[in-house]
């Protein structure tokens, strides 16, 4: 193929992009791909969805929403733009940019389990055509993109960086922060060639309002693991700062707030009863295995996991103790859960620490419930199950069990009324600032 062909596909998927006709394909409709698709239908670009899920598609183009954050009216503004779901990968020859947002988790061996992006990518290469670009945003280990995406393409029979154009761009999503929405994060973006660097960069220009061009797919992908790493270690440094504090009978979080005053060179991180979200608790785990290859053990971050991981079982052991002193076991306590969703405010229950808390007491033979006001039932989860509802917060409730153990501290809760009717509180969020006969701080 001569150079003016190659030209040709790559200024014309660039004019598709300025002139705002380029068709987006969003694969995978959760919660990064699903806010990606409301800011290209909000900018006047058609998108096509597609996911695997046919409940997910069915809701949406019902113009109904499954992600609490997100409005069903919001949904029904981008369909009257065109934007439509499926879950007929067949439809992606449709599509100028195929924008891959699938999980990628950690298998049983807390290795990288890439099986969604690789069966994603197979499914999408034979209705793939010349002209396109493909960019993955699930988070990954370096070399993802070269070493599994770029042969999987070239064994369709595309030439990367002259037919086809391959990015990787790491998504940066944040539910539930108000100060910052998809628009206005800076978007990382590194290309397999310079060709592909240029369909890239235009491909998010219109969309995002800055674009941070990098020199490879491989220093795209290290970035999102050096973001989440970097929160990962400092969140297991004020861990075991926490443990180190309660056995001082120092309130780690009152620490916190004063360090939190010095106005350089201090950034404050807080404590919790684990790691919760897809990045922060899987990240590390993607680098530390890409390491090995290269013969390097990354002790730091490894340490630093292992602390978080522990956390759940500290929690545990101070919601026990507090419950000794009660003359209580856990077995046959009544146990109320504050929080099941991995943050507050939010009702993404990815990876939440608070199932493996749940899943602790019930094995050490506690009567389990739970009260979030973000998730009203318990969700169908790959590796955890409970038939339980979200219990409805009254003061007679309250005090029926024999303690309340808050792990997500949504804004939501009354903790007055839970301070002033709870035989006991264990709060792994520093939510109770005073100190009180009724609430340990763990």
């Amino acid at each position: 193929m001569n150079d003016s062909k190659n030209k040709k596909f790559l200024n014309q998927l660039i004019s598709k992009f300025e002139n705002g006709n380029a068709v987006i394909g969003i694969v995978g409709l959760g919660y990064v791909g699903l806010p990606l698709m409301l800011r290209y239908a909000d900018v006047g670009f058609k998108v096509l969805g597609i996911d695997i899920d046919m409940v997910k598609v069915d809701k949406l183009n019902q113009g109904i929403s499954y992600i609490e954050h997100i409005s069903a009216e919001s949904i029904n503004a981008a369909r009257a733009k065109g934007f439509e779901a499926t879950t007929d990968f067949s439809r992606a020859t449709e599509a100028d940019a195929l924008i891959i947002c699938v999980p990628t988790p950690l298998n049983d061996y807390r290795e990288p389990d890439l099986s969604y992006v690789l069966s994603t990518t197979e499914a999408l290469v034979p209705h793939m055509r010349a002209g396109q670009i493909v960019s993955l945003e699930s988070t990954t280990y370096p070399g993802t993109t070269d070493e599994e995406l770029k042969p999987r393409i070239e064994a369709g029979g595309f030439k990367v960086g002259e037919e086809v154009f391959l990015v990787f761009s790491p998504e940066r999503e944040d539910p539930g922060n108000q100060h910052f929405e998809t628009r206005t994060i800076p978007k990382i973006c590194g290309g397999t060639t310079e060709a592909c660097q240029q369909a890239g960069i235009a491909l998010y220009s219109p969309a995002i309002d800055t674009v941070v061009p990098v020199s490879s797919t491989r220093a795209a992908e290290l970035t999102k693991l050096l973001e989440n790493i970097h929160r990962a270690v400092n969140i297991g440094l004020v861990n075991e700062m926490k443990i180190i504090a309660d056995k001082m009978d120092i309130d780690i979080h009152e620490v916190i707030r004063a360090a939190a005053t010095k106005p350089f060179g201090f950034t404050a991180y807080y404590p919790g009863p684990g790691l919760g979200g897809h990045c922060i608790p899987i990240d590390p785990f993607y680098l530390t295995w890409k390491a090995r290859q290269y013969g390097l053990h990354t002790r730091f971050i490894e340490l630093a996991g292992e602390i978080n991981s522990d956390m759940p079982h500290w929690v545990i052991s101070k919601l026990a103790d507090a419950l000794n002193e009660r003359s209580r076991s856990i077995k046959g306590s009544k146990v109320l859960v504050l929080g099941i969703a991995y943050k507050k405010n939010v009702d993404d229950m990815r990876e939440s620490p608070s199932v493996e808390l749940m899943e602790i007491l019930r094995d050490k033979g506690a009567d389990i419930a739970y009260s979030d006001p973000h998730v009203p039932v318990f969700p169908k989860m790959r590796e955890h199950h409970f038939e339980l509802s979200s219990v409805e917060l009254t003061a007679a409730t309250i005090a029926s069990y024999d303690v309340v153990l808050l792990a997500t501290d949504h804004r939501a809760f009354d903790y007055a009324l839970i301070q002033e009717h709870a035989k006991l509180i264990v709060d792994t969020r520093g939510v109770y600032l005073t100190p009180a006969s009724n609430v340990v701080k763990a």
